[in-house]
């Protein structure tokens, strides 16, 4: 299973300050170093912690794949289209959010939304490999396969909420993965997780990559950035 980390928080706190610390190229080079295989930012529409500059920065530092979280907002798409990074998953994405609070939108059954569809084969015709950050629902799984990406990323965050009280997000979660793959996508997953957590979700087979931030960027403040990706690695990898 692949596991990138999610640098996001990292410039959420130097820009709390506007300042140059803590950097998060510095950070991701830290976590490929405690074992992630890959790095995500998200460079939302009001660059509210993650700037141009950094993901500018992390194409040339980080030899490892970039996945570029992003809507399909025209600044934020001639950032991706510029600077290619090895994957890009769309997000919806609202100002007044705290942080993304449920999948895209990828319209009724063969009416697709334009703009998302044009996001897409542009995306694709630079050579990224797109992903589309959706729930665990059937629907709307088979509404990105007809989009034709070549990977979707599930929400986790109903599970986050819920499992210490119920396994029903879990079972959903399962029945989700099931379906994509019968839709021949690629499957991601990530909001949410914890070292908490974690484990479950990581048991499921065909889930090809996880995608954590909050958590382990919480930690390193304790233990560092290195250890704390180490250890997140150590539970993926035993649920394996």
């Amino acid at each position: 299973m692949r596991f990138f980390v999610n640098v996001d928080h990292v410039a959420t706190i130097r820009e709390a300050r506007k300042t140059t610390e803590p950097d998060p190229v510095e950070a991701a080079l830290a976590c490929l170093a405690g074992g992630a295989d890959g790095i995500t930012v998200h460079l939302r529409e009001d660059r509210r912690h993650i700037q141009d500059r950094d993901v500018e920065r992390l194409a040339a530092a980080v030899t490892h794949p970039i996945n570029l979280e992003l809507a399909i907002a025209g600044d934020v798409l001639a950032v991706a289209l510029r600077i290619a990074p090895h994957q890009a998953t769309l997000v919806p994405e609202r100002r007044l959010e705290i942080t993304t609070e449920g999948g895209l939108d990828c319209g009724p059954a063969a009416q697709p939304i334009p703009k998302l569809r044009d996001s897409i084969r542009r995306l694709g015709d630079t050579g990224v490999r797109v992903s589309l950050f959706i729930d665990p629902d059937p629907t709307t799984i088979d509404r990105a396969a007809e989009l034709g990406v070549p990977a979707i990323e599930l929400h986790t965050g109903e599970y986050a909420n819920t499992y210490r009280e119920s396994d029903a997000a879990l079972e959903r979660l399962q029945r989700a993965v099931d379906h994509a793959k019968s839709c021949g996508l690629a499957v991601h997953a990530g909001h949410g997780l914890t070292y908490s957590n974690v484990t479950p979700v990581a048991a499921i087979e065909d889930i090809e990559e996880l995608n954590i931030g909050h958590s382990i960027v919480s930690r390193s403040v304790l233990v560092g950035m290195k250890q704390a990706v180490h250890e997140m690695r150590q539970r993926i990898d035993e649920a394996r």
